[in-house]
Formats: structure tokens, sequence, C-alpha cells
């Protein structure tokens, strides 16, 4: 495994939007299939059913449950497909990476819970690379080592 994404990257790949070109560029090139957590797809998941709950309130928020479907739908064909795939991890061994990632940068890098979490699965499937949009969570990923690859 070459590389980890987190949801921002997952978000640019099915999504439209500012790093939509980024991502795809960086995913047609990947000499690997994308390897994924059933954490970061729930994540995903309830984002994007969040983006629509958020638009049927206010339609100048989220996106309507048409984008929604096409994304989840994208995502489910690559999944379908093998261009994503689903890895195991040892989820007390991420959890205890968590704790120590928590404890040596959240006081002073204001790290949310799941990026941590993101990052933590990184490290505990070994790869060399992390895969991120988010500011914040590329400064923890490269605390630790990893190479942001965008």
């Amino acid at each position: 495994m070459i590389a980890f994404p987190d949801t921002s990257f997952l978000c640019a790949l099915y999504r439209r939007q500012d790093n939509s070109p980024a991502a795809a560029a960086y995913f047609k090139t990947m000499p690997e299939a994308l390897p994924v957590s059933g954490l970061l797809l729930y994540e995903f998941r309830q984002s994007v059913r969040f983006q629509v709950w958020l638009h049927a309130r206010d339609k100048s928020k989220g996106y309507p449950q048409a984008d929604a479907d096409a994304a989840l739908a994208d995502l489910q064909t690559d999944l379908d497909t093998g261009a994503v795939v689903p890895v195991t991890a040892d989820w007390p061994d991420v959890h205890r990476l968590a704790e120590i990632l928590s404890k040596r940068h959240t006081l002073t890098g204001g790290h949310r819970n799941l990026d941590v979490f993101h990052v933590a699965t990184a490290l505990h499937l070994g790869v060399r690379g992390f895969l991120t949009f988010d500011t914040n969570q590329r400064k923890l990923a490269l605390a630790e080592k990893l190479k942001v690859k965008l």
C-alpha cells in the first residue's frame, strides 16, 4: 500500500469541488487500488447524507439528493470494480495509535477525532503516503513522517 486517503480526498474524488481535478489526476495514475477503511467509508457516506439534510433545510447549503446519489453510486462502482478496496484494520491497534497521536499533537494542533483516526489508520497499515486536502490533517500527517501526496 502506497497511500491512504482521508475524507477530504474522497469528497474531492466523488463530488465536484475545487480539489477535484487534483484528486482525479492522482487517482487515475495510482499504480494500485485506493485503500479505504470501514471508518473512512462510513464518514464519507455520512458526510454525503448530512449535505443532503443541510440542503433540504436551506438550499444555499449542502447539495441535492441527486448529487448525493451520484457520488455514492460512483463510489460503489469503484468498490465493485476494485479501483477502491476496503482494508482490514486491527482496530485496537488503531485506537492505541490514535491515543498516542492525540496525546502528542491535539493540544498544540487542535486535531479532530476522525482526523486523528485516519492518520492512525495510515500508520497502522504501514503506508508511506497520506492523501488529504485538509490543512490541519496535513500537518498531523507530516508530523508523523507521512508523505502528503497532495
